[in-house]
């Protein structure tokens, strides 16, 4: 399955977002920051990192559903198995 670069250019910038979140992440541990400022940053790079897979996931169903014309069948059980690995 190849993705849609348009579609995956959104994707890169938002997991280019996570790893500068991620980066506070670790700056705030080596200052010695408070628990519940890194946890809550932290929690805020997870939903971050999930929201990209799952737009991944999300732009493969589309193309599986757009090129859906009988000759190829989606593997719709690989989908479903990289979905539920984000949950």
């Amino acid at each position: 399955m190849n993705l849609d670069p348009a579609e995956m250019g959104k994707v890169v910038n938002r997991l280019r977002r996570a790893q500068g979140q991620l980066a506070g992440v670790v700056r705030m541990l080596e200052d010695g920051r408070d628990c519940e400022d890194v946890v809550m940053q932290l929690s805020a790079v997870s939903r971050a990192l999930d929201k990209a897979g799952f737009a991944i996931i999300a732009t493969g169903m589309k193309q599986c559903l757009a090129e859906g014309d009988g000759a190829q069948t989606p593997d719709v059980q690989r989908l479903e198995k990289m979905f539920l690995s984000l949950a």
